[in-house]
């Protein structure tokens, strides 16, 4: 196939255009800038020069294509409302370039769930868009799905590691470093989900190439990671203590990032193991704490 991709650069991104190149199918890949055309088109993939703020590039590279894989998304926490109005947008416009086809369109979402009490799996509904969570990401996908259009999710875990991660994980450190402690919430028994880069990169690949209109895929290696054992896998590797924080201390450590901190985001990915023929096979969080240059030096 030929796969329009966007955030085709990204930490994400970057990853499902090798897995797609190296399983033989052709990528146009979304950039903004001259740098991230000639990276891109070192991996051998196609250019499509744009944003996900130009719908007409969206749509013209969605209709050049086969099958459409969106990974672009602004994490800039500090507009993050206004990031998923465009985000919602961005996948309205891809919908709409393929629609009346069975042009499959794959979405990236997170796992905020309903599943209170347990871990989530792939039959739970997401939150509701609201002004606490405005994500519209995967409602918007299964919105398109409703009225035909083979659209699909993939949510991926809270933790997205690998070498050049700039997630949750590096956040955690920063604030380590900066405040010279690890810190949990409570008893730290929250838990967080997660996956290596290459691992989630397969899932977008066989979602694709088995597409099936409104699933919802789980990239989900490692089930359940207690976030005290995260806050003292960086503690050992700074050497700076390990704290647990009151609801009433944590927002003073971690500042905006405090919710995050508290979530149970544990997910299981059974059905989307079986259904996609998918095992990973990449290194663990641990394993990548270690090795892959979480902390490096930093300036």
């Amino acid at each position: 196939m030929r796969v329009f991709v966007t955030g085709a650069t990204g930490f994400v991104g970057s990853a499902v255009v090798q897995e797609l190149r190296d399983a033989g199918h052709r990528v146009l890949g979304l950039v903004r800038s001259d740098a991230s055309a000639q990276a891109l088109a070192l991996t051998g993939a196609e250019v499509h020069c744009g944003s996900i703020d130009d719908l007409e590039s969206l749509r013209a590279g969605a209709a050049a294509c086969d099958a459409v894989i969106h990974t672009a998304f602004d994490h800039d926490f500090s507009r993050f409302a206004e990031n998923c109005v465009r985000d919602r947008v961005a996948i309205e416009a891809l919908g709409a370039a393929i629609e009346g086809s069975s042009r499959p369109l794959l979405v990236t979402s997170g796992l905020a769930m309903q599943a209170a009490g347990r871990p989530g799996h792939e039959g739970d509904d997401c939150l509701p868009v609201s002004e606490g969570y405005p994500r519209a990401s995967e409602p918007t996908a299964l919105a398109l799905a409703a009225r035909g259009v083979n659209a699909a999710v993939v949510r991926l875990s809270p933790t997205v590691h690998g070498a050049g991660d700039h997630g949750f994980v590096p956040i955690l450190i920063d604030l380590a470093r900066r405040t010279g402690r690890s810190a949990y919430i409570g008893a730290g028994m929250n838990a967080w989900s997660a996956v290596h880069r290459r691992d989630a990169a397969v899932v977008y690949r066989r979602a694709i190439e088995a597409p099936r209109a409104g699933a919802r895929w789980h990239a989900v290696a490692e089930e359940r990671l207690l976030f005290k054992d995260i806050a003292a896998a960086i503690g050992e590797q700074l050497g700076v203590p390990v704290v647990s924080l009151s609801a009433e201390e944590a927002p003073a450590h971690f500042g905006w990032f405090t919710k995050f901190a508290g979530l149970d985001l544990a997910a299981t990915s059974a059905v989307t193991r079986e259904a996609l023929g998918w095992t990973p096979r990449q290194p663990t969080l641990a394993q990548d704490l270690a090795s892959a240059g979480y902390f490096d030096a930093k300036g």
